[in-house]
């Protein structure tokens, strides 16, 4: 099994976090930011991802801290549960509509971390998430997890909807490019990285 426990304190953030690559899609715990719950739940469902957090953050200062940490841990389980990479398909591409938006995820697992962003939000929040956030939970996990990840929505009009597109892609695009494809490293060099 595909699991990975991440603990991390610091003066800023408690986070205690076990994933499950092969789960059934289920995510237990709360970040404490409503609307980024919804977002992990999400994630979980649409990856077939098994996600238990607990966790304390400094949310009386804003949610920057407690989101970017996540991303900063997530990533970290990531990588850890992936291991050696050289048994997975690796890359993995997927398109989402949610409603009027339409997001899009496209990203390699290789080891080499690289984050392209783009997506526009009209709005400052959609609940009590900075709607900036999003951009850097998506950089924490993407630089922790050893990941190119590129996002991008097409168009779209309401932010909720937006970010659900892409926070569903990536899931998508993470279930492709995890899946065992018989243990031949997928990489003309031999390694990856």
């Amino acid at each position: 099994m595909r699991e990975k426990q991440i603990i991390r304190t610091t003066k800023e953030t408690d986070i205690n976090l076990t994933l499950n690559l092969d789960g059934s899609g289920t995510y237990n715990g709360t970040c404490g930011v409503g609307f980024f719950d919804h977002m992990l739940s999400a994630f979980c469902v649409h990856a077939g991802f098994d996600l238990d957090l607990k966790m304390k953050g400094d949310l009386e200062v804003d949610c920057h801290h407690s989101i970017e940490d996540l991303g900063i841990v997530l990533g970290q389980a990531f990588a850890e549960a992936v291991g050696d990479k050289g048994s997975i398909c690796r890359y993995g591409s997927f398109y989402i509509p949610m409603d009027e938006a339409l997001g899009f995820c496209s990203l390699d697992i290789s080891g080499r971390p690289f984050l392209v962003f783009d997506a526009e939000f009209t709005n400052q929040s959609v609940g009590t998430l900075d709607c900036c956030m999003v951009k850097e939970f998506f950089r924490a996990f993407a630089f922790n997890g050893g990941i190119t990840l590129h996002l991008k929505c097409l168009y779209g009009e309401n932010d909720h909807h937006i970010i659900e597109a892409l926070f569903k892609a990536v899931a998508h695009a993470l279930k492709e490019a995890v899946k065992p494809n018989g243990g031949q490293i997928l990489s003309s060099k031999g390694m990856l990285a």
